[in-house]
């Protein structure tokens, strides 16, 4: 399973003209899922992007959690082509990437872990729609979590 996180002032996801979800500060979790995760993995990436001190305190350090900034929020989009490889060819190649009917239940599993760790509703995506997504980056942070690949 893998994550890239980005601290956004504002971020939106749009589908056929019709918002989606939207949140004003907080992350914005683009969230793939590769064959063979399980609950470990949502359990691993829950907790840390929950408790990752991403947020400046009062000093302007990153000293501040999600846990910490009352009013920061989560919008999580369903995004398969984190798995994409280009290993042979010019065409990314989805084979490590789950099964829509697999990935879409992880999603949903993802969802309702973060929401029950965090305390607060998740804002979200529609699955396997075609997407557009709108943020205005905080810093510029932007980081990847990987559950197989813990020490990225």
């Amino acid at each position: 399973m893998r994550a890239v996180i980005q601290r956004v002032k504002s971020a939106s996801v749009h589908s056929a003209g019709k918002q989606l979800g939207a949140i004003d500060q907080g992350l914005l979790i683009l969230l793939g899922i590769e064959q063979g995760d399980a609950q470990d993995d949502i359990q691993y990436l829950v907790h840390k992007i929950a408790r990752m001190r991403i947020f400046s305190d009062k000093n302007g350090k990153m000293n501040l959690s999600l846990q910490d900034v009352l009013q920061a929020r989560c919008l999580v989009v369903s995004q398969f082509t984190l798995f994409g490889s280009l290993k042979k060819g010019q065409r990314p190649s989805f084979e490590r990437a789950a099964a829509p009917e697999f990935a879409r239940m992880m999603v949903e599993m993802f969802v309702l872990a973060l929401e029950k760790e965090t305390h607060t509703r998740i804002e979200q995506g529609e699955f396997g729609a075609d997407m557009q997504v709108q943020l205005i980056n905080d810093g510029p942070v932007t980081l990847i979590l990987d559950s197989f690949i813990k020490d990225l």
